[in-house]
Order: C-alpha cells, then sequence, then structure tokens
C-alpha cells in the first residue's frame, strides 16, 4: 500500500530472466523456498547449482487455494526468449528426476495457453501472501493448470506481482481478480496499466517498450521487438540515458529513455531495514519510422 501512496513507478522491474523452471511442491515454503520447504534438501542444492551454471530462474508452484493439500508433482520449462517462446509440463517420480531432465523443451506437453503464476510468498514478503493468495483463487483462467501461486518473483512492494508465461510478461498491482489482465492475454495482448516489463530484457528496452506501447497503442505480446540499445550521455553521475531500436510495423522505432534514482528513500519491502532509492525509468521522446 504504500508503494501505490508514494506512486512508486512500475516500469521496468521485471526479472532478469528468460528461461524458468516451475516445480510444483506444495507448502510451506520458507524464506528461500527451494531449499526451505518439502523437496529433498540435497536435490535442492544441485538445482540451485544447475540453475545459476544455465541460466534457468527456479520458482515453486502450488495450486491456489489449501497450501498443504499435496495435489500433484509436476513440473514445467518454459522459455521466453524471443522466437523460442513455449512451456512444457512433465511428471516427476522422485526430486532426483529434476536433476537429469532436459531443461530445453524436448519433454512434456505443451501448454494450450498462457500460464498465470501469482507470487504468494509470504515466507519472503507477506504482502506477497495478503494481495497474492486472493487474487490466484479468483483469476477467472481456464483448465486447473492455467494459474499457480509460486514463490519469489522480486518487487515485493508492487504485490500482487503476476508474471505470464512463456513470454514473462510480468505485472504489478494487479487489481480485483484479475479479469482485465486474463482478457488482454486472451486476445494475445498486453494490459498496459500493470505492465511491468518483459523478464529476460534489459531495463532500458522494458522502459522503451513501454513508452513506444504507450505511444502508439501497439499492445501485440510480439509488438517492439527490440533491434540494439546503447548508452548516451547522462545528466550526472546516477543519471542515465539509452537509445533503444525497436521494430515497428512501419520501420524502426527510436526511443530514449531516461532513468535517475527516486528523489526520497522508502523502505521497499515489508522486511526492508533500511530505506533505500528506487530506480525511475522515464521516456524522453519516441520517434517511428526510423531507418
Amino acid at each position: 500500500m504504500q508503494a501505490r501512496a508514494r506512486g512508486d513507478s512500475l516500469i521496468a522491474t521485471a526479472s532478469g530472466a528468460a528461461r524458468w523452471l516451475l516445480i510444483e511442491q506444495a507448502g510451506p515454503w520458507g524464506r528461500d523456498a527451494l531449499t526451505q520447504s518439502r523437496l529433498d534438501p540435497q536435490v535442492a542444492l544441485l538445482l540451485g547449482h544447475r540453475a545459476r551454471a544455465e541460466g534457468v530462474r527456479l520458482l515453486l508452484v502450488r495450486r491456489p487455494g489449501d497450501r498443504l493439500a499435496d495435489s500433484g508433482r509436476r513440473w514445467a520449462y518454459a522459455d521466453g526468449r524471443a522466437g523460442q517462446e513455449g512451456l512444457w509440463w512433465s511428471v516427476r517420480s522422485r526430486d532426483a528426476d529434476l536433476l537429469d531432465a532436459p531443461w530445453d523443451g524436448s519433454v512434456g506437453e505443451p501448454a494450450a495457453g498462457p500460464v498465470y503464476l501469482v507470487c504468494t510468498h509470504g515466507g519472503h514478503d507477506a504482502c506477497c501472501a495478503l494481495r497474492g493468495r486472493p487474487l490466484a483463487r479468483a483469476m477467472p483462467v481456464a483448465g486447473p493448470a492455467g494459474v499457480w501461486e509460486c514463490s519469489h518473483l522480486g518487487g515485493d512492494r508492487f504485490a500482487a506481482n503476476v508474471v505470464v508465461l512463456p513470454h514473462g510478461f510480468t505485472y504489478g498491482e494487479v487489481p480485483d481478480d484479475g479479469a482485465e489482465l486474463v482478457a488482454a492475454h486472451e486476445r494475445g495482448r498486453v494490459a498496459l496499466p500493470w505492465l511491468r516489463g518483459r523478464a529476460g530484457l534489459p531495463p532500458p528496452v522494458q522502459a522503451a517498450q513501454h513508452a513506444a506501447r504507450s505511444s502508439l497503442g501497439l499492445l501485440g505480446v510480439d509488438d517492439m521487438p527490440p533491434r540494439g540499445f546503447r548508452p548516451l550521455p547522462g545528466r550526472g553521475t546516477d543519471d542515465e540515458r539509452w537509445e533503444v531500436t525497436l521494430g515497428g510495423p512501419d520501420g524502426d522505432v527510436v526511443v530514449v529513455v531516461r532513468s535517475h534514482p527516486s528523489p526520497t528513500a522508502a523502505h521497499l519491502t515489508c522486511r526492508a531495514v533500511h530505506p533505500a532509492h528506487a530506480r525511475v525509468w522515464e521516456p524522453e521522446s519516441v520517434d517511428v519510422g526510423q531507418g
């Protein structure tokens, strides 16, 4: 609630991950969900090592509702990289199966549509459980594998947080039952009012895409693909400026964005001990039909 009262910007705050491993695991989850859950402890450590080596983001997931209900042992690999998007579900007989399984989409059944993950990780931040659990239960998503509670996504102050896989579009402060967000993705579009960015893209690109979508009204999930970006001279030590080139329907779109610390330090999570300055991204220009 404090982030909303301050007007903290959601823009360009999505994760740097473009590939994901989802592990169905009933709760409770400790602060470090992977190692403080019912997963085999040794397997959890080895999974963490492998994920870091391969650049894959690990998330625990569970069915919305009764967090203690052991409903299954599903797992999924998701690839959010442009042109490679997909999510594939498998079932493990034991936790150690995940150590040797290929994380490349070569096994499992492909998901029929978007998969919605709602952060409900109260062991990491109480706000996520308070706002995330009601949302996960209420989202109007068809099918039992369409929406899941998940472990820490980041950006706790923006709860309720949602990531839509496989593309990785990340949302914050999702209101009510999330029906508008679901309706947008069913049409292959993003829900711009709550969009934090597309996971896996650098923050300058996330910010530029948001500015271009806002200016041009191009909301398709595949609109505004990045072509490149480069730094520009800033206005001070903590000020950054970037020129980002995006693909548009009538030629390249060149966006200049600026980043600077928020003017006032604040406690950015429920657990924060010291105040900090958030990073704020703002557009300077959007030029259409370049190149």
